[in-house]
């Protein structure tokens, strides 16, 4: 039979698990900022400001000099040694190098953890509102996800006894980011840490701890991670997409000896490692100390940024009934419209007013509030933020007519 005699059409199944799968809303409201002249406030995106190219240069020529055939190598899959030491010193309580596990940026953290730990039907607890992208993680091995009723310090103890189930129905974690929450900028207080590393210990309930980032606090460090309270009951993720630059696709995660395993070869079975040069960029650029001071510009320029867009929603949002959180570090702030208000439906008209922002409903596990929106301050400039915010204003005035 020759090529041309083949038939054109074949039939495909889907796995299940496959069916479940949804586009990021994010991404798909990202092609829309493409449109000249959009001020996007929607996309979690670092400033390029803040990727230390001249740093990475010198790096990459360091690394290509003195171990570049190591570098494009095969390697191992828990990561390189030199980058596992150094992010074991970077993290404030006793970590052993051995703990952690190097992944290909924290959204691979998710799924892997997602691989391990889900069945189909589990329960699995997670915050209201929650991240987006852990959703999307966890939704191909097709757990009945669970909100646990959140205030702006995070998770409530109440609902969360209620929530956690028993037996076989019994949540297998729960997923929270206690700094500078994605979506909603909040962050827990001490006392709620507390209050929720005690309950978890006491319900035995598994706490998987998202801190992509903790580091861009802006006058004073959030406290202590859940993870160093207890670090047998938790997972913890940590990531260099917000500290140094996105592109490397860097994370990793500290795992309890329990699990850590099957997190290494849930691994091997994904990509077999993350790519060996990136890392021994990162550990390269690491080892004196750089993060320590490049990190705080970071910080101050979030900060400028983040006041710019309180003050812009202060002058513009005056009657129309818009309320709004002050974040004390990270990238977003967490609006809610008035009532009888749609952010999905408000969307388009701030588009037309050249200004994107990403409805809060895509946040949600379940029970949407629909009058929610977040945005993003960080890829701005202080002009944008200002000419953004009123012509979010302007749209909102429309749609109240």
């Amino acid at each position: 039979m020759k090529l041309n005699d083949l038939p054109t059409t074949s039939t495909w199944t889907l796995a299940r698990r496959a069916e479940r799968m949804n586009p990021s809303v994010i991404r798909e409201i990202l092609k829309v900022t493409e449109k000249p002249g959009i001020i996007s406030l929607a996309g979690g995106l670092p400033s390029p400001k803040t990727f230390p190219v001249s740093a990475f240069a010198a790096a990459s020529a360091a690394v290509l000099a003195n171990d570049g055939p190591g570098a494009l190598q095969y390697a191992a899959s828990e990561g390189y040694g030199p980058l596992r030491q150094a992010i074991a010193d970077f993290l404030p309580w006793d970590v052993s190098p051995d703990q952690i596990l190097i992944t290909t940026g924290s959204q691979q953290a998710l799924d892997l953890i997602a691989k391990i730990l889900i069945d189909e039907n589990s329960r699995v607890l997670v915050e209201t509102p929650t991240y987006l992208g852990a959703l999307q993680a966890f939704t191909p091995m097709e757990p009945n996800v669970v909100s646990v009723a959140s205030d702006d310090q995070g998770v409530l103890m109440d609902d969360l006894r209620a929530k956690v189930g028993t037996g076989a129905d019994k949540a297998r974690f729960l997923y929270v980011l206690p700094n500078f929450q994605n979506p909603t900028g909040r962050t827990m207080s001490d006392a709620r840490r507390a209050e929720l590393v005690a309950a978890a210990a006491e319900l035995n309930l598994p706490l998987v701890e998202d801190n992509p980032y903790g580091d861009l606090w802006f006058d004073a460090p959030p406290p202590a991670p859940l993870t160093a309270r207890n670090p047998d009951g938790c997972i913890y993720m940590g990531s260099f997409s917000k500290v140094l630059a996105p592109g490397l696709r860097l994370g990793y995660i500290v795992a309890p000896k329990a699990v850590y395993p099957k997190l290494l070869q849930a691994k091997q079975a994904a990509d077999l490692h993350t790519p060996g040069y990136n890392q021994r960029l990162v550990a390269e650029v690491m080892k004196d100390g750089f993060l320590d001071r490049h990190v705080p510009t970071i910080r101050a320029l979030y900060k400028q940024q983040c006041e710019a867009m309180l003050a812009a929603l202060d002058k513009e949002m005056q009657g129309l009934g818009v309320h709004w959180n002050r974040p004390d570090g990270g990238m977003f702030l967490w609006v809610r419209l008035p009532e009888g208000m749609s952010a999905i439906e408000l969307l388009p008209k701030a588009v037309e007013r050249n200004v994107a922002f990403v409805p809060g409903a895509a946040f949600y596990a379940d029970n949407a509030d629909h009058r929610t929106l977040r945005l993003s301050f960080v890829t701005s400039t202080v002009d944008q933020i200002a000419t953004g915010i009123a012509a979010l204003a302007a749209a909102i005035r429309e749609s109240k007519g």
